[in-house]
């Protein structure tokens, strides 16, 4: 253990009830865990028209990205799954500026939406909220000829320099040059397959691993921990969890669960991740999880959700809560 390091708390399950040490930190709060819904696609249409409009009048060159390019290039369409809009600029490309991104916030609440700027290491992002339809306009930095997307995928910087137009939605929108390309670095070499669920794991297996390998410690964040449940409320010991950050080129981190179904998290910020987590037949990848360092996390499974979940992971004790009212009458 390094010096001034404290040590990694545990849990301990005894009759469906956890105990830990009384300085283990408890925080955030986290809420219910959610399943990603499917946007109202005429909606969601209009939205993306109407965000085109307002930033070709801006003289903003943006692109297709993630799923929505991949609807476009694949199908001719929005997927019918997807829960959200997404589009992208390239700061230093095309004319942009950081400093002309903040002023689209003003003209998109003019036209009654709701807007959120995120400044990032990799990016600056507006995410825009519409009539219930979620559109992220997502503006990256180029590091070293390239772009990093969610999760932290590298993309070169040459497949945006010349947009492709393609027509879509009855209009002509950009994507990446060659559109192909970008898909297979995306999502993998089977991207013309749709997939509802399973996707997850093509995506993160195209992350590279940390520098050192299944040792988190290069990271040198304050450890917090990962406690790996069954469907039985019990831990599980030997299961395999890779995490990684999405906001820091950090790689991915794969540890294993000890006897009490306890892994070190070494986070390198506060922020949001990706997970997976994999025991006997049971596999599950969390793509949007906000964790804090030096806070003791735990995961269960659900029968009814076995995929698609977000804000999974539950703090000591809001799982202690919902453990206890599993056992009321």
């Amino acid at each position: 253990m390094r010096p001034g390091r404290r040590p990694l708390p545990r849990y301990h399950h005894r009759r469906n009830e956890l105990t830990m040490p009384e300085d283990t930190p408890r925080e955030p709060v986290n809420v219910k865990p959610s399943v990603f819904q499917p946007m109202d696609m005429p909606l969601a249409e209009a939205v993306l028209k109407e965000a085109k409009e307002i930033l070709d009048s801006l003289g903003i060159v943006f692109f297709l990205r993630h799923g929505t390019c991949l609807g476009a290039v694949r199908d001719g369409a929005l997927i019918p799954w997807d829960d959200d809009l997404d589009i992208a600029s390239i700061i230093g490309l095309h004319g942009l500026t950081e400093e002309a991104i903040a002023p689209v916030a003003d003209v998109f609440r003019e036209r009654g939406f709701e807007t959120e700027l995120t400044i990032a290491d990799l990016h600056v992002s507006l995410e825009f909220h519409k009539e219930g339809i979620a559109l992220d306009w997502t503006c990256y930095r180029i590091i070293d000829d390239c772009i990093y997307q969610w999760p932290v995928l590298r993309i070169p910087v040459s497949l945006h320099t010349d947009l492709k137009p393609i027509p879509f939605l009855g209009e002509q929108f950009n994507v990446p040059n060659p559109p192909e390309e970008y898909l297979v670095l995306k999502y993998g070499p089977e991207w013309m397959t749709p997939k509802r669920f399973g996707y997850e794991q093509d995506v993160l297996s195209l992350m590279p691993d940390a520098p050192d390998g299944d040792s988190p410690d290069h990271l040198g964040a304050t450890s917090g921990s990962l406690q790996v449940l069954d469907f039985d409320g019990l831990p599980v010991e030997g299961a395999r969890v890779v995490v990684g950050s999405t906001t820091v080129l950090s790689g991915l981190v794969r540890t294993t669960t000890g006897a009490d179904g306890t892994t070190p998290l070494h986070l390198p910020n506060d922020g949001y991740y990706v997970l997976e987590i994999r025991h006997g037949e049971h596999e599950e990848v969390l793509f949007l999880e906000k964790l804090q360092s030096a806070t003791a996390y735990v995961y269960r499974p659900d029968p009814e959700a076995p995929a698609g979940r977000m804000n999974v992971l539950a703090t000591y004790k809001q799982a202690a809560d919902e453990l206890a009212a599993k056992d009321r009458p």
